[in-house]
């Protein structure tokens, strides 16, 4: 059991009038060569927690950061998002500016990563952000997984210290459906290299009744079954490590589902020759790029009973249309399967954009928006910048 968050939704009038709420937000948004902001999504994402804010009279001071700077960049300012949200004040000017805001008001902090003491977790800078507020929301999940002075080191400085809304929904569908999900409980996890995906596979042997594995690894694993493989991506000193996932799925009886046929070119470019070959077939000067017809019954034959799933990573070649028929009916089969009621969960910023681009985001039950911090929670770890927060000790995962 897992003891669920604090959520600022939980605050009311009386907690939050005349307060000052240090919100961390994720405002690190794409920008055109103008410096235009190309995609505003994350700003309406954080919308709710700042709105019932204001609603609720508390003063509102937002941090964020802006791209990775060394030191003070004026490409990386945050001025460009004033239009959008409110005043922009350094840090280091901010406490009689804080003095100022009117009940309801709204002001935005320079970016954090301009000083080098936010990312080492330096709690005497920590303790200055603490200084401009009486509490703290943290709304940036994308970040959970890292313990910097704005998202783990002020929640020593200040009390109450609760999730946003945005935080709290990540929460509640990925903690609740990793914890205590509902069977049968399916992973679909796609990547190129097995030795960045070890953690999650591993982590979700323990918990899953099936696994699909998608993606370029595949190869690595059908070395292990000593099958051709063509010029196709192989990690040969994670061959050993494929052979042992695939017997710790079978002790454990966790059905674990490698594609049966493969759809293979000649080169990797979109205008590829390519054929359907089965995994024995693999033929010489040839990679596999993408799954085939049998591959995708035998992957919908195990999601069509499911009642939670969680997708990570891009199937297929991300970009390469002729090579996305397995995503394309993995997405489809997900969306097909939560209009039947299945918790259908799905993270990783390339896949994302393949199920934006085939019009399925919104039949898919959650879509995270977590990044790291998704694949770090699904391998089993712990997310720092969450631990920190206020636990609601009334309710549990």
């Amino acid at each position: 059991m897992v003891a669920k968050k604090r959520c600022v939704g939980d605050l009311t009038e009386d907690d939050l009038r005349g307060k000052k709420a240090l919100v961390r937000v994720d405002f690190d948004v794409p920008l055109d060569d103008n410096l235009n902001i190309t995609d505003d999504t994350k700003l309406k994402a954080a919308l709710p927690t700042i709105q019932y804010l204001i609603r609720h009279g508390a003063k509102v001071i937002l941090a964020t950061h802006m791209g990775n700077p060394e030191g003070v960049t004026p490409n990386c300012s945050l001025k460009t998002l004033v239009p959008t949200l409110s005043d922009l004040m350094q840090i280091d000017e901010a406490f009689e500016l804080v003095a100022a805001i009117a009940d309801g008001g709204v002001l935005l902090l320079e970016n954090l990563r301009f000083y080098k003491e936010e990312e080492k977790n330096d709690l005497d800078f920590a303790k200055k952000l603490g200084s401009l507020a009486d509490l703290y929301v943290n709304d940036a999940f994308r970040y959970a997984h890292l313990a910097h002075a704005s998202t783990e080191g002020v929640t020593r400085f200040l009390s109450p210290s609760v999730a946003g809304f945005l935080m709290q929904k990540e929460l509640d569908y990925l903690v609740g459906a990793v914890s205590n999900p509902e069977r049968p409980f399916v992973a679909v996890v796609c990547g190129s290299k097995l030795s960045s995906e070890t953690e999650v596979i591993e982590s979700l042997l323990q918990k899953v009744d099936g696994i699909i594995i998608g993606g370029r690894m595949v190869f690595t694993f059908h070395r292990s079954q000593n099958y051709s493989v063509g010029t196709s991506l192989v990690e040969e000193d994670k061959v050993a490590l494929a052979k042992s996932l695939r017997l710790k799925a079978r002790a454990r009886r966790v059905s674990l589902v490698l594609p049966t046929d493969i759809i293979v070119a000649d080169k990797f470019a979109p205008d590829a020759n390519s054929k359907k070959v089965g995994m024995f077939a693999m033929p010489e000067g040839w990679m596999g790029l993408d799954i085939g017809p049998i591959a995708i019954r035998d992957n919908n034959g195990l999601l069509n009973n499911a009642k939670t799933v969680v997708w990570y990573g891009s199937m297929g070649v991300f970009g390469m249309d002729k090579f996305a028929n397995g995503a394309q009916a993995t997405a489809e089969k997900l969306a097909e399967i939560s209009g039947k009621g299945a918790k259908t969960i799905i993270g990783g910023d390339d896949l994302i954009a393949d199920v934006e681009k085939l019009g399925l985001a919104d039949k898919i039950s959650h879509i995270s928006t977590g990044g790291d911090a998704y694949k770090a929670l699904l391998e089993g770890k712990a997310l720092r910048a969450i631990v920190a927060l206020d636990d609601d000790a009334s309710v549990y995962y």
